[in-house]
């Protein structure tokens, strides 16, 4: 890489997200640094290929490294010119969270503090970083607004995503260090994760297995496709977080704050339910599944519904793909892949 005045880096860069994020930034002539540190949580083929089809782009480096390794992440913020920073690295999942906590604190809780410690000492422009529409937890007011409260995790997992949220909101306030956090909603796509209920359900009717439906189908998503998402990330990465001129402690607002921090919602404001998803991807596999039906399992909830209105209006987010036109994408990803 020639040594660029200015660099993104992009964390979790091996990851689903991470990988999309990074291929758009360097399609548009960013120079980016891409980290992971390339964990087996899940099939390390899948991330393998992804870094693979990045690897050859000019204006981008792979540094294999893990956010908990709190020397290397110091001595990488020292070594590049890091301007802006797209964190997407965390141990991802509701259900690993309740056999293996600690993987939780170790990459969301220490890893993303090596991140904002990394960003307050290079002077970075803008942090955007991933919390997750899980931090909702028992709130069942629909659509989710960034403007609620959110106290009361059903999951670990949730839990270091709001912890990600305070941590951020505090290094902006006592560092001026713009943060600004995005509360994905169920991303599906090409390049997608093994351990996500599409590309569970597509491989096991492709296979002739029967799928398991939680909450006997009920649960309600608000799937969201891949590219809007990047679309999204990417907008908000362009709008520096700034601080809310009318926010005032007597009346705290969750969702802004006298100092440059800013939460969205990044979803499809579409929730759909289950069966009628699964029902789409019968339709353009032309397979019926074989449907076991099981109640709701510990740490998940049955719907998701974003509102996001602050996101649209501040930066024009404005997602575009039908679940039929998203689908039909993935499992013609999924065959390609796969030589199915």
């Amino acid at each position: 890489m020639t040594g660029p005045t200015s660099l993104t880096l992009v964390t979790g860069v091996a990851g689903f997200i991470g990988f999309h994020v990074a291929k758009r930034l360097i399609d548009r002539g960013d120079h980016v640094i891409g980290l992971d540190n390339v964990n087996d949580y899940y099939d390390v083929r899948l991330k393998e290929a992804r870094l693979a089809r990045l690897a050859p782009l000019n204006g981008y480096q792979l540094v294999r490294l893990d956010l908990a390794n709190r020397q290397g992440m110091k001595e990488l913020f020292s070594e590049y010119p890091i301007k802006r920073v797209v964190h997407l690295a965390a141990q991802a999942g509701v259900r690993y969270s309740l056999v293996n906590p600690h993987a939780y604190t170790d990459s969301n809780i220490e890893g993303f503090l090596n991140v904002l410690e990394g960003c307050r000492h290079s002077q970075v422009e803008h942090l955007v970083y991933a919390s997750s529409s899980s931090v909702y937890g028992g709130n069942t007011q629909m659509p989710f607004s960034i403007h609620d409260n959110v106290d009361h995790p059903v999951s670990l997992y949730a839990a270091t995503k709001k912890a990600n949220e305070l941590m951020a909101h505090c290094y902006a306030h006592l560092y001026r260090l713009p943060c600004t956090g995005l509360r994905f909603f169920t991303v599906y796509g090409p390049w997608g994760r093994p351990d996500m209920a599409l590309f569970i359900f597509t491989k096991a009717i492709l296979e002739g297995k029967p799928i398991e439906v939680f909450n006997d189908g009920k649960m309600r998503r608000d799937f969201t496709y891949i590219d809007d998402i990047v679309e999204g990330i990417i907008r908000t990465l362009d709008h520096t977080a700034q601080p809310n001129p009318d926010w005032c402690g007597d009346r705290p607002d969750p969702g802004t704050s006298s100092a440059p921090a800013r939460i969205y919602n990044i979803g499809n404001h579409q929730p759909v339910e289950l069966l009628r998803f699964i029902e789409v991807l019968e339709q353009t596999i032309g397979k019926k599944a074989e449907k076991k039906f099981l109640p709701l399992q510990a740490g998940d909830v049955p719907a998701t519904y974003a509102d996001i209105d602050d996101l649209s209006r501040d930066v024009g987010f404005a997602p575009a793909t039908p679940i039929e036109v998203g689908i039909a994408r993935f499992v013609e990803w999924y065959r390609e892949f796969y030589k199915i």
